[in-house]
């Protein structure tokens, strides 16, 4: 691919405001872009929007229930969970994205515009107290219950070096016991009257 032609997802046009950035969810754009995510991962965002709320993205990592997601990746996925590119309305509420993104996979319209599958507000910037109606009112009907999300368990991958070193001592443990019992069978071999070259003797393996 030359450098000088931006990569465009395919449902897009090509220009300036479409070139995918690095901190492009790869699941938004419908393609392959590294890191990526997969359906693990969404599962788990899925599960930390619930626990954490919509917009609590230091919360969600400092749990460390996805390392190496930043912000603008997290933010970018949920946009396309809810189906919806604005989520001040949804700001602080523990609720399934899913429930709301199934919701707005279904409205029709004239008034109804998308883009990557995901509802643009075509008119006026919403005022606070509007933000705040739309809150109380998805909190009423969305939010899950406070006992629910409080006894969400989130992953905690391992960090892939102390996977690794912990594979090493994994190792080192079963050279440790290898190496005992050969001196067991030496030490056998050295108390048992048996023939110098039979099977398994130390003889016979030299």
């Amino acid at each position: 691919m030359s450098s000088a032609t931006p990569y465009a997802p395919r449902s897009m046009p090509t220009g300036q405001r479409n070139v995918v950035r690095s901190n492009d969810s790869a699941s938004l754009w419908n393609c392959t872009l590294s890191p990526g995510w997969t359906q693990e991962e969404v599962q788990v965002l899925r599960k930390a929007l619930m626990k954490f709320g919509v917009g609590n993205w230091m919360k969600i990592i400092e749990s460390e229930c996805l390392p190496g997601k930043t912000i603008a990746q997290m933010n970018l996925q949920t946009q396309r969970m809810l189906g919806q590119q604005s989520t001040a309305e949804f700001n602080g509420l523990h609720l399934d994205a899913f429930v709301i993104g199934e919701l707005n996979s279904k409205k029709q319209g004239p008034g109804i515009k998308r883009k990557n599958n995901c509802i643009v507000n075509t008119g006026g910037k919403l005022t606070r107290d509007e933000v705040v109606k739309r809150q109380q009112k998805h909190r009423e009907q969305y939010e899950v219950k406070a006992e629910v999300w409080r006894a969400i368990v989130l992953p905690k991958p391992d960090n892939p070096l102390i996977l690794l070193e912990k594979k090493r001592e994994e190792l080192k443990k079963v050279r440790l016991e290898l190496e005992e019992i050969m001196k067991q069978i030496e030490e056998t071999e050295k108390l048992v009257d048996v023939p110098e070259h039979a099977p398994g003797t130390k003889r016979a393996r030299e």
